[in-house]
């Protein structure tokens, strides 16, 4: 028998093995799948604006992966979102304050109330195409994401510890590169549990991205979300079975093919000293890890990021930060003079075209009451509830590693799917629509609360438990000197997005439908729901910016107050 010659270390690396083939059918696949479902996006609107879509569960992975590709779009473009306006807020000084407002505003505007105002505008720009109608998911999907992660980003770019950013200075590092090398580190493990949210978030509004319907204008984009409108219409529990199946598939792929790769990615930067007894694993990242041709792949971005990172002049020494970051009286009396012209001028032209009554508006405020009254008690029950679950939960990767896709899909549960329950026992029992249907706006939402909370547990430095366990702190002691300080940022900035989400959901939840059955709760949110169904664009507006006023108030007063102050006492230093 011949012998060959031992292969040297080197020409083993060249050579392909069992991890490059499994990485390039993974990469194959994507490319297929998203050729596949990107083919329909060409084809005239009138497929699809004048048909009826069929529940026959045959259909439903086509659905569900068109539903999945369209999150996933959204996703990225939220990404993008977040990494340049959060940035932008947490470091310019005077823009930051009005960015920050502008993100408050934004995410109380409710998802109607983007589709009723921009799907004309998308729709005009593929005339007669399914394109304009996926623009206008798209991008409905994308508010329903995107506010979320930025509060979490700027969030995190507020709170890096000075160690850190002193660090960076000291080794010459610019800007840029401190922003790729320290504060995206830093920020990327809550950032990553947020994004988990916001894409549970999507899957909580789908239904009203891909059933498009703003008075005359009726728009049934192919997937599960409009699947389950039709079906919710027929009345067929058997096809919402379905869907749910679907969605949970869809989200077990997405936990194992993008979300838990990403998590024990993120957790090599953790703020911790120590190596953790217990870190999150993926067979995903063991084959990119292992995989020669994904090696490959990477070394150009490697190459450009390096270069980037030569283009801008090394970072000044602290006494020239300190006099950059010196006030200019002058420059801020002119901004924020410019800003106060600006915002009466705006509020010239609403007033102008709004068209209301007096009596149009207090009804509006009055009902805006109600909801914000629901808010403040469920995010207080949820509060109490999920906190505790989360530092649990957080502080034990393994537990995490079986809780998220849970808790995923329970956040992804769309609202609509629990109406034919709801609606029958409201109905049979008689109860008050105005307190039974309450659950229904704080079923999505409660979980951003979870999901930050366990995103600030997980990166609790292992020093501040080691000691307080070397001093035998226990039992409400340590909730109160070491579990709560750890994440009451995090939790606050879970709040709020949860506070604002629930203003959102009150449009899908003070209104219940099932088939011909419908209930109605006193509020806001079933005001702007009717207002959309009629085409009413002057009622329309000013539920939306009743909603937006309610919201900034209650930011400002209470949870703006809370977040700076755990900015700057919980801040890790």
């Amino acid at each position: 028998m011949r012998i060959l010659p031992p292969v040297s270390v080197e020409a083993r690396r060249l050579l392909p093995s069992r991890w490059d083939v499994v990485a390039a059918m993974l990469v194959l696949g994507f490319i297929v799948l998203f050729a596949e479902a990107s083919r329909a996006v060409v084809a005239p609107l009138s497929s699809i604006a004048h048909s009826t879509l069929s529940l026959d569960a045959a259909l439903l992975p086509e659905y569900a992966l068109r539903t999945a590709l369209r999150m996933l779009i959204a996703l990225g473009v939220s990404l993008v979102f977040t990494l340049t306006y959060a940035t932008w807020a947490a470091k310019a000084r005077r823009a930051g304050t009005l960015l920050v407002a502008l993100l408050d505003i934004l995410q109380s505007v409710p998802i109607l109330g983007f589709i009723s105002v921009t799907v004309v505008f998308f729709l005009s720009l593929a005339p007669g195409r399914v394109l304009g109608a996926e623009f206008a998911a798209v991008f409905a999907i994308f508010t329903s994401q995107a506010w979320n992660m930025a509060f979490s980003f700027y969030q995190s770019l507020r709170t890096v510890p000075p160690e850190l950013s002193e660090a960076g200075r000291m080794f010459g590092l610019n800007a840029w590169a401190r922003f790729w090398r320290i504060e995206v580190p830093f920020g990327l493990p809550p950032l990553i549990w947020n994004m988990m949210m916001s894409m549970s978030g999507g899957w909580f509004f789908v239904v009203a991205a891909e059933a498009i319907s703003v008075g005359p204008t009726t728009i049934a984009l192919p997937g599960i979300g409009s699947y389950i409108a039709v079906a919710i219409a027929q009345q067929n529990l058997t096809a919402i079975f379905y869907a749910i199946a679907a969605m949970l598939v869809v989200i077990l792929i997405y936990d194992q093919l993008l979300f838990r790769p990403l998590v024990a990615w993120a957790d090599k930067f953790r703020f911790d000293n120590e190596d953790s007894e217990e870190f999150p694993e993926s067979w995903l990242l063991d084959v990119i890890r292992r995989s020669t041709l994904m090696d490959r792949l990477a070394v150009p971005f490697d190459r450009f990021m390096a270069w980037t990172y030569r283009l801008t002049p090394p970072a000044r020494g602290p006494a020239a930060a300190i006099r950059d970051a010196v006030p200019s009286r002058a420059g801020d009396v002119a901004w924020y003079a410019l800003l106060a012209a600006l915002a009466l001028f705006a509020a010239f032209e609403v007033w102008q075209r709004l068209a209301v009554s007096w009596a149009d508006i207090a009804q509006a405020f009055g009902l805006g009451a109600i909801t914000m009254l629901r808010v403040v008690i469920l995010i207080a029950l949820a509060s109490a509830i999920w906190t505790p679950i989360g530092v649990y939960v957080g502080l034990r990767p393994n537990l995490t590693r079986w809780v998220q896709p849970v808790a995923q899909f329970l956040a992804a549960f769309p609202a609509n799917l629990v109406f034919p329950v709801a609606v029958f026992a409201i109905a049979r029992y008689a109860l008050n629509p105005d307190i039974w249907l309450s659950p229904l706006m704080v079923l999505g939402t409660q979980w951003y609360i979870l999901f930050n909370v366990i995103a600030g547990a997980s990166v609790l430095p292992r020093e501040l438990r080691d000691a307080g366990t070397n001093f035998q702190v226990k039992g409400w002691l340590w909730w109160r000197k070491i579990g709560l300080p750890g994440v009451f940022p995090y939790y606050v900035t879970g709040a709020i997005t949860a506070s604002g989400g629930s203003w959102n959901a009150s449009i899908v939840a003070e209104v219940a439908s099932w088939g011909s059955h419908t209930l109605r709760a006193h509020g806001l949110g079933a005001y702007i729901a009717d207002a959309t169904a009629h085409g009413d664009f002057h009622r329309i507006v000013l539920g939306i910016a009743t909603m937006s006023f309610f919201v900034v108030v209650v930011n400002r007063l209470f949870w703006r107050p809370l977040y700076w102050f755990a900015e700057r006492r919980y801040r890790l230093t």
